[in-house]
């Protein structure tokens, strides 16, 4: 099944942000690279189910196996220890980012209680867009009596963009609810 979100960038946004941008040539046009969902655990040294329950998770609103990720080095003062699990990331590409991201534009932020866009000012300066989420409960796949703890996560969204401007032109044209100031 072709997504929807390719089809719209294929056939509307493309053109749009050739014409808004001046681009010559077809390549130019700023595209989705990649988007990465990433949560942090603190409590996974202490608590394995803690972490079972976040692979379990992210894996059904991702549609992908998240990796666990370790600690690098360690911290006393977090009673870390090097090599203890930490968090936990999903790397999207291709047909299954699509599928995430129209999910969360479409389904997911629409359904955050007292939602007035996200942040326009979230952007890294290469046309990179970064958002945390507060609890996984907005996330139609997720169920209120399967979760044992509301967790958030950070959703990383990586473009082939050169400025802000041209990386938020393309996330709009997606569809992100862009707060207003």
């Amino acid at each position: 099944m072709a997504d929807r979100l390719k089809i719209l960038y294929g056939e509307k946004i493309v053109p749009k942000l050739m014409e808004q941008f001046n681009y010559t040539n077809i390549h130019q046009v700023p595209k989705l690279v990649k988007v990465t969902v990433n949560r942090g655990i603190g409590d996974a040294a202490q608590n394995a189910k803690a972490l079972e329950a976040s692979l379990k998770e992210i894996g059904l609103i991702t549609g992908q196996k998240p990796v666990v990720t370790r600690a690098k080095k360690a911290i006393a003062g977090f009673k870390i220890r090097q090599g203890m699990p930490v968090g936990i990331m999903v790397t999207l590409r291709g047909e299954r980012m699509y599928a995430f991201l129209d999910r969360l534009i479409n389904l997911a932020l629409p359904r955050i209680r007292d939602f007035r866009g996200v942040s326009p000012k979230s952007f890294d300066g290469r046309g990179n867009y970064t958002l945390g989420v507060r609890e996984q409960l907005i996330f139609p796949e997720v169920e209120y009596d399967s979760i044992d703890q509301i967790r958030g996560m950070d959703i990383a969204i990586t473009t082939t963009a050169k400025t802000d401007e041209e990386g938020r032109a393309l996330l709009k044209e997606m569809g992100m609810p862009f707060r207003t100031t």
